[in-house]
């Protein structure tokens, strides 16, 4: 295995990699050299699996640091990027920026008193799973941690333009989520960032398992394929890593499907 990144004391900060799709772009990336910063947030006997994946990670030779962490505390995440910027030293700079947050609420519209769709719950998940990739963005643009080239990254599905019941606060958070990644790749290209959204297909994960109609979600999927399978968390971790490589700095603003050309079906 090439370890390209290794050279060059790239880092990645990665938003939600102790699961699915963050922590498959973790070991992919530090299997080429490059070294990781994960924030998360699990608590209880999750963190017997989580641990042991982080583990995985450190296997490959690269630094790794954790941080168990809310992702839109300020006072935590200044703390993570001061933290970072000292284990990174000098030479050390962050290559990728990778958005994989699954905090949402997952509610109906239709429900009768409190359990339906609150307000809050809409400003909650937009925080979470789209306003929150500005605010790393500026957090580390402001302290010079980016490399020269950098990439940020986010995480989008066909749920940013299309309607799941129990999905409406996911859904307007993931089509804010990608208008601000576009955003970002226009005001941010000064400072040499390429930001993108992967439209990843439907994957068997603990997130998805969550969203209430779950199982019926991934037989259409899977029906829907051209190659009659679900997307798997590596199938989108190497696109992960083809975005990160020097080839792929003539692409930004878009949103890329990652699906085995699902969509078009």
């Amino acid at each position: 295995m090439v370890k390209e990144f290794e050279q060059h004391d790239y880092w990645a900060l990665i938003l939600g990699g102790s699961s699915g799709l963050g922590l498959a772009a973790a070991l992919k990336l530090a299997a080429h050299g490059m070294h990781i910063c994960i924030v998360h947030r699990d608590v209880g006997a999750d963190m017997d699996q989580v641990s042991e994946s982080f583990e995985q990670i450190r296997a490959t030779g690269v630094q790794v640091i954790t941080f168990n962490a809310s992702i839109t505390n300020v006072e935590k995440r200044a703390h993570i990027v001061t933290e970072l910027q000292q284990q990174m030293g000098s030479g050390g700079r962050v290559r990728c920026l990778l958005h994989s947050v699954a905090k949402g609420a997952l509610k109906a519209m239709d429900q009768p008193g409190s359990a339906s769709l609150q307000t809050d719950d809409f400003m909650i998940t937009l925080e979470s799973m789209a306003v929150s990739l500005y605010d790393w963005t500026k957090a580390l643009v402001r302290q010079a941690l980016f490399a020269a080239d950098a990439r940020v990254l986010s995480f989008t599905s066909e749920g940013s333009s299309k309607a799941w019941k129990n999905y409406a606060a996911v859904s307007a958070a993931k089509a804010a989520l990608e208008a601000v990644s576009r955003s970002i790749a226009l005001e941010f290209a000064p400072y040499g960032l390429r930001s993108n959204c992967l439209q990843a297909g439907v994957t068997d994960t603990r997130s998805l398992r969550m969203i209430p109609g779950s199982e019926q979600l991934l037989a259409y999927s899977k029906n829907r394929s051209p190659f009659h399978r679900l997307t798997t968390p590596e199938d989108v971790a190497n696109m992960v890593y083809l975005l990160c490589k020097d080839e792929a700095a003539w692409v930004n603003g878009a949103v890329i499907p990652v699906d085995g050309g699902t969509h078009i079906n």
